[in-house]
């Protein structure tokens, strides 16, 4: 008996499918390696120095209670626009007290029912300032979104530009406050060590 050949057309064919296999492997390794080394330089490419949580509170209309501590600010230049990135950490009392003057009467701050995966990162991640993405969070976190427009609240007045707010008990009777705010037009923070 005679072993029967493959057809060489089948042959090349197979060989054609195999090197078209291996460059598609080797594109989408490459293509995740770039993918992965740009999302890493947009987490920390383009920070300004000298955004400070006084300076940044300011261009916010955000104020900052005097015992808040652990005051953290960072500003991001992006290519559209700008994004401002505030937190300190209140007692839950205190927290609460602030955050029911700077939403109106009668509007409560919703919990977060729908998390982020933990890897989530925002185009200005709060990572930056080493901390975890209020989005992620589930326990004892409330949220809201605020705009200075019509804004009736004793805080709403002095508010100059649209705000995420995160209020975060992370340990009990201890709440970091969270602020997100796009920023159109940009502004440029002072100088790193300058006093705004």
């Amino acid at each position: 008996m005679r072993r029967r050949r493959p057809p060489v057309g089948a042959v090349i064919v197979t060989a054609i499918l195999a090197c078209v296999a291996a460059t598609i492997g080797v594109v989408s390794c490459a293509a995740d390696d770039v993918s992965s080394d740009l999302a890493d330089q947009e987490m920390t490419c383009c920070w300004e120095d000298g955004a400070t949580p006084a300076w940044l509170s300011g261009q916010l209309g955000i104020r900052i209670p005097e015992g808040a501590s652990d005051r953290r600010a960072g500003y991001k230049v992006g290519q559209r626009y700008d994004t401002g990135l505030l937190s300190f950490v209140l007692p839950s009392g205190d927290a609460e007290t602030y955050t029911g003057r700077l939403i109106e009467k009668d509007t409560a701050m919703i919990e977060n029912s729908h998390p982020k995966e933990k890897g989530y990162r925002p185009a200005a991640a709060f990572g930056h300032l080493g901390l975890p993405e209020p989005e992620t969070l589930v326990r004892g976190l409330r949220r809201s979104s605020l705009c200075p427009d019509a804004l009736a609240s004793p805080e709403g007045k002095y508010l100059q530009r649209c705000v995420d707010l995160f209020a975060h008990e992370f340990t009990p009777g201890t709440t970091r406050i969270y602020v997100r705010s796009t920023i159109e037009p940009s502004v440029t923070p002072p100088p790193a060590g300058q006093a705004p």
